[in-house]
C-alpha cells in the first residue's frame, strides 16, 4: 500500500480512463455485492423470531439507512473528495490534516445521532407505526445501534480517506471481512446457536457494532503505522477552521440528498399503503431491485469521487469532465441495461418473491414504468459523486429536491386528487427519477464545473 497511490496519482493524471475506471470501482462494486447479504441473512434469521420482529427491524431500518448515507455517502464523499483534491495540488501534509478533522466531524455526527434517537427516537418511531410489541423490538434493535453509533461513523469516514487516496482494495477487502464475521455472529446471538446467548433482535445490533469495532480498528493501524501516501500523524494533532469549511461546504448539502431520499420512501410508502398489503408487497419487490443497484452505482462512484477530485486538484479541468461522463456512461448502461430486461419481463425478479396475482401485478408494473428509466438513476447517482469531487454538489441537490417534489408531490396529487391510482404513482415517481438524471447531466454539459455554475 505505500506505493501503490503514488503510482496511482499517476495514472489518475495521466492514464486511459476507463480501464483505470473499472479496475477502481470493480473492487467496491464486488463488496457492496457481497455485503447486501448481510442484510438478506438477517432478516431470515429474524424471521425465524416472528411477525413483531421483522416489524420492528423494518422500522429502524429508513433510520440506520440515513445515517450509513449520511457517513458514508455525503460527508465520506466530501472527505473523499478534500482528500483527492489535496493530492491533485500535491498538497500532501494538508491531506494528512484532512484526517484529524474529518475523524472530528465524525465523532460529532454521532454524537448528533444519539442523542437524536434517545431524546427523540421513541416519539419517531411511534409515528411511523411503532405500537406494543414491536415497538418494544424495534427499541431493542435501535438503542444498542445508536449507542454504538461512533463505529459507523468512524468506519466510514477512514474507508472515505482510503477512497480518496485511490486505495480502493483495502476498504473493499475489510468489508468482505465484516460479512465473514458478521453474518454467523448474527445468527449466533440472534437465535442462539451453540454457547450463544440467544438475545433476539438485539444480536442482529451487537454484531453489526462488533464488525464496525473490527473495522474501524483495521483501517486506523496502517493510517498510524504503515506508510501510506496520506498519514494520520499522532503528533500533528492540530484543528483549522479552513478545513472543516472545506469538508462541510461538500457534506453539509450532500446531506441534504440523503434527507430528502428517506422522506421520499416513508411518503411514497405511506401512498401506496392506501391500496393494500398486495400493493404495499409488490412496490416493496420492485423497489428492492432499485436498492441494489444503488451500492452497485456507489461503487463507481466512489472511484468517480477520488478521479474527479485529483484532476480538479491539479487543473486538469477537462480530463476531470471526461472522466465524469464516462463514469456517467458506464452507470447509466449498468442500470438501464437491468432496467430495461425487467421492464421487458418483469417476471424475472418478482418472480423470485411472489406467486400471489395481486401482489405480482403491482411488481409487474412498477418495473415495467419506473425500470425504464433506470438509466437516468445511474447517470444521475453517479455524477452526484463525481460532482463531490469537485468540491460542491449544489445541482445534484437540486436535482433531488425536484425529483422529490415531483415523485412525492405529483404522487400524492395523482392518488389523492386525480384519483389515477397505483400506476398514476408509479408514473410520477419514474417522471421524477428522469428529471433527477437529465438535470444533473445538463448541469454538466452546460459547464457547471468550469464556469462558477456549482454554487
Amino acid at each position: 500500500m505505500a506505493h501503490q497511490p503514488n503510482q496511482l496519482t499517476g495514472e489518475i493524471l495521466h492514464g486511459p480512463v476507463l480501464p483505470l475506471l473499472l479496475r477502481l470501482a470493480s473492487p467496491n462494486v464486488l463488496a457492496f455485492l457481497i455485503q447486501s447479504s448481510v442484510s438478506i441473512a438477517e432478516i431470515w434469521y429474524v424471521g425465524r423470531l416472528g411477525t413483531y420482529s421483522l416489524a420492528g427491524l423494518a422500522l429502524v431500518f429508513p433510520l440506520f439507512m440515513l445515517m450509513h448515507m449520511m457517513s458514508a455517502g455525503s460527508l465520506g464523499g466530501a472527505v473523499a473528495s478534500a482528500v483527492a483534491r489535496a493530492i491533485g495540488r500535491g498538497a500532501i501534509a494538508r491531506g494528512q490534516a484532512i484526517i484529524w478533522h474529518a475523524l472530528v466531524l465524525a465523532l460529532l455526527g454521532a454524537a448528533m445521532f444519539s442523542t437524536a434517537y434517545f431524546g427523540f427516537g421513541d416519539a419517531v418511531l411511534r409515528a411511523l407505526g411503532g405500537r406494543a410489541g414491536v415497538l418494544v423490538e424495534a427499541k431493542s434493535y435501535a438503542g444498542v445501534i445508536f449507542t454504538g453509533c461512533a463505529l459507523f461513523w468512524i468506519a466510514n469516514i477512514l474507508a472515505s480517506v482510503y477512497r480518496g487516496m485511490g486505495a480502493m482494495k483495502y476498504p473493499a477487502a475489510l468489508m468482505v471481512l465484516g460479512v465473514i464475521i458478521q453474518i454467523p455472529l448474527s445468527g449466533a446471538l440472534i437465535l442462539g446457536w451453540g454457547p450463544f446467548p440467544q438475545i433476539g433482535i438485539m444480536g442482529a445490533a451487537v454484531s453489526a457494532v462488533s464488525s464496525a469495532l473490527i473495522g474501524s480498528t483495521l483501517l486506523l493501524i496502517p493510517l498510524i503505522f504503515g506508510n501510506p501516501l496520506v498519514k494520520l500523524r499522532v503528533g500533528s494533532f492540530r484543528l483549522e477552521l479552513a478545513i472543516f469549511k472545506e469538508i462541510l461546504r461538500v457534506g453539509l448539502l450532500a446531506s441534504v440528498s440523503p434527507i430528502l431520499s428517506v422522506f421520499s420512501i416513508l411518503c411514497i410508502t405511506g401512498l401506496v399503503g392506501r391500496f393494500g398489503p398486495a400493493a404495499l408487497a409488490g412496490y416493496g419487490i420492485g423497489t428492492r431491485l432499485e436498492f441494489l443497484l444503488i451500492p452497485l452505482i456507489f461503487g463507481i462512484g466512489a472511484a468517480l469521487t477520488s478521479m474527479v477530485g485529483v484532476n480538479m486538484g491539479a487543473g486538469k479541468l477537462a480530463r476531470a469532465v471526461r472522466i465524469g461522463w464516462t463514469g456517467a456512461a458506464t452507470a447509466g448502461l449498468l442500470s438501464g441495461v437491468v432496467g430495461a430486461a425487467v421492464a421487458v419481463h418483469p417476471a424475472l425478479w418478482v418472480g423470485l418473491y411472489t406467486h400471489d396475482p395481486a401482489t405480482f401485478e403491482v411488481g409487474a408494473a412498477y418495473l415495467r414504468i419506473v425500470g425504464s428509466v433506470y438509466a437516468f438513476q445511474g447517470i444521475g447517482l453517479a455524477l452526484f459523486f463525481a460532482y463531490q469531487g469537485t468540491g460542491t454538489v449544489f445541482w445534484p441537490v437540486i436535482a433531488t429536491i425536484v425529483r422529490v417534489f415531483v415523485a412525492v408531490g405529483g404522487a400524492a396529487v395523482a392518488v389523492l386528487v386525480l384519483g389515477w391510482g397505483i400506476t398514476g404513482l408509479l408514473f410520477m415517481t419514474a417522471l421524477g427519477m428522469l428529471l433527477y438524471g437529465v438535470i444533473t447531466a445538463l448541469s454538466v454539459r452546460l459547464g457547471a464545473w468550469g464556469r462558477g455554475l456549482t454554487s
